[in-house]
């Protein structure tokens, strides 16, 4: 059975991106991992920006959604409640809307690890208390 890897923004920008400090690392995880990697909208918007900002094409990751490479059918009118209590009981700590669906995401998708580079995960849970499994190069 092929593992379900949840998809951040960090890892997909670094991975277009050859010059991101996370590139290599980024690069290894995609060549070493099974897509589809399942993610959400929240990040496909926030890696587009980054990839334009770096001066990437962000059409580039729409395609990675057309090939399928990406999963993203994750919809946030579907889980809009969950992911308000998630970032309501995140408010003190730094919590994306990206990040509330991915912990979402994590709770839905029980076997999975999430591919990230935020060490703001470290913290989160899902159910409210369980660890989410990590993919990380800390």
């Amino acid at each position: 059975m092929r593992e379900v890897v949840l998809l951040d923004t960090g890892p997909l920008v670094a991975w277009l991106c050859d010059t991101d400090q996370w590139h290599e690392w980024s690069a290894d995880q995609f060549g070493q991992l099974e897509p589809a990697f399942i993610t959400c909208e929240a990040v496909l918007t926030e890696a587009c920006f980054l990839y334009a900002r770096a001066g990437g094409d962000p059409a580039k990751i729409i395609g990675k959604v057309r090939q399928g490479l990406l999963d993203a059918t994750f919809t946030l009118a579907s889980e809009a409640a969950a992911i308000e209590l998630l970032m309501q009981r995140y408010a003190d700590t730094p919590m994306s809307l990206a990040g509330a669906c991915l912990v979402r995401l994590s709770e839905v998708h029980k076997d999975c690890r999430v591919l990230t580079l935020d060490k703001h995960f470290k913290h989160y849970r899902r159910y409210g208390r369980s660890v989410i499994p990590l993919i990380s190069p800390w």
